[in-house]
């Protein structure tokens, strides 16, 4: 498999990870720097990590996973959008940033759930013969450059959208939980 293959695959792996990038930088409009880059660094790594795991577990566990991947993403994804949505309901629309943060715990299951597919890949690489060693970055790092022009695009239609971005953001999240089921 050559730099074309996986680069390719890099990308449609990292698509759910963009929504997501997306949807964060919608309903989180004052995440200082450091926040706002820990978003792709979190993708990024899991998109990475994710598939090594499936390499080395091989078939052991693809038939499990593949089995739960849709309900377990569809669980994670939709309580976090359905918490956005809740809080865009709730918020006060003269204060935009009042105590709303992108938690290191929503992070972390927004990076499991949306990186789920990329350990079927893993299995598929270790059944290809695929080199794990040089796939794995290529992910990790397109992943990374393809949430952060994300959250780039994200935030300059999070101003434009006002308070209605962290209810389109959520309902983003609801909507890729859906689509994971299928």
């Amino acid at each position: 498999m050559g730099f074309w293959d996986i680069l390719l695959i890099g990308i449609g792996l990292s698509m759910d990870a963009v929504a997501v990038s997306v949807s964060d930088a919608l309903a989180y409009p004052c995440m200082g720097r450091g926040r706002r880059l820990a978003i792709p660094a979190a993708f990024g790594l899991f998109q990475g990590l994710m598939p090594v795991l499936g390499f080395f577990a091989g078939s052991l566990f693809a038939d499990l996973i593949n089995r739960y991947a849709g309900i377990v993403t569809l669980i994670i994804l939709a309580g976090i959008g359905l918490n956005m949505i809740r809080e865009g309901l709730s918020g006060d629309p003269e204060r935009p940033c009042e105590e709303k943060k992108l938690t290191f715990f929503a992070l972390l299951a927004q990076a499991v759930a949306t990186s789920i597919d990329a350990f079927a890949v893993g299995v598929s690489f270790c059944a290809g013969g695929a080199n794990i060693f040089f796939a794995a970055p290529v992910i990790a790092v397109t992943t990374f450059c393809c949430s952060l022009l994300a959250l780039v695009v994200g935030s300059r239609f999070g101003a434009a959208l006002g308070r209605r971005a962290e209810l389109f953001g959520g309902a983003v999240l609801i909507l890729i939980g859906v689509k994971a089921l299928f």
